[in-house]
């Protein structure tokens, strides 16, 4: 069987060990630098798995010598925003969190492909580039699945539609200046402004894009879990089963959608060689100008990576 490594062993790295498990599609060691903690979460998922059915080997580790050739690393380690902080805010902790995450798992684990989970999410995937040393096409950040989701959901309890009949496509980084495309996401292949009229539809731009920071601003003592490792379970499904799925992932840019040198949330293919196709809409000035404008927050927060943090 497939192994999958989770580093971070908080709500969402068991939540997606979680997640991971009930699909069947991997082992998992789960690691975390707090000792007992992933031994005993470990545990109490192996026990569940004659519960639902599931023959899933799940560890618990505080040595990274115990992901020895896995063929997916996800990194959820870092800190939560707390409320009134920025995902911006992060950025040397966490910074210095991935930079260690990866520069370990990469020992060994040199074939795996990278999901990356933990914010300010754009600027930690071209971290873990950047120490892994891997080809861009490995290092994928979840990002665009979980937003679009949001949006799906607004609008399913809008519209009182299913959320099978919604398809929505959320690009760009993985902050407030975020772009849904409502021209591009349909309920059942007829457009949105058909069901919903336009302050209602704008409503649920803005609501998707404070999605996280609505959460945030609920729990008082986390950040979403839930929904962020569904993401990752079908990121990584898609890659261990070769399934060629479209999803919107933070992937790396070589002049796609006029953009170069930054992980940025885009529509991609991923199957068992990860980003293996970036797709490319047609867009209007407006979602253009937009999507620049998302650009630019993900590149001045490269920048300053580059200013306070070896590479």
């Amino acid at each position: 069987m497939a192994k999958i490594s989770v580093i971070g062993a908080g709500m969402t790295g068991s939540t997606t060990a979680h997640w991971l498990a009930e699909r069947e599609i991997a082992d998992i060691v789960l690691v975390d630098i707090m000792e007992g903690m992933p031994q005993g979460k470990a545990l109490d998922m192996t026990q569940a798995m004659p519960i639902i059915g599931k023959d899933v080997m799940i560890l618990g580790s505080n040595d990274y010598a115990d992901t020895k050739d896995s063929d997916i690393v996800v990194i959820t380690a870092g800190l939560p925003r707390k409320p009134g902080m920025t995902r911006e805010d992060l950025l040397v902790k966490n910074a210095n969190i991935v930079g260690s995450v990866a520069e370990e798992t990469i020992k060994y684990s040199p074939n795996a492909i990278y999901l990356i989970l933990t914010n300010p999410l754009d600027t930690m995937t071209y971290m873990t580039m950047m120490k892994t040393g891997l080809p861009a096409n490995k290092i994928i950040g979840q990002a665009g699945i979980l937003d679009s989701a949001r949006m799906s959901a607004f609008i399913a309890m809008e519209t009182g539609v299913s959320v099978q009949n919604i398809n929505c496509y959320v690009l760009g980084g993985h902050g407030d200046s975020m772009v849904p495309l409502t021209r591009h996401s349909n309920i059942a292949g007829v457009p949105l402004e058909k069901y919903l009229d336009a302050d209602k539809l704008e409503a649920i731009v803005q609501r998707t894009r404070k999605g996280g920071g609505e959460i945030v601003g609920l729990l008082k003592t986390g950040s979403a879990f839930y929904a962020p490792s569904a993401a990752i379970a079908q990121m990584a499904e898609a890659i261990l089963k070769d399934k060629k799925l479209i999803v919107p992932c933070a992937a790396y840019l070589n002049g796609e959608y006029g953009q170069k040198g930054i992980f940025f949330g885009v529509p991609v293919m991923l199957g068992k060689g990860g980003v293996e196709k970036i797709i490319e809409y047609d867009l209007n000035e407006d979602e253009k100008t937009a999507l620049q404008n998302s650009a630019d927050a993900v590149a001045k927060s490269v920048e300053e990576l580059k200013g306070l943090v070896e590479l």
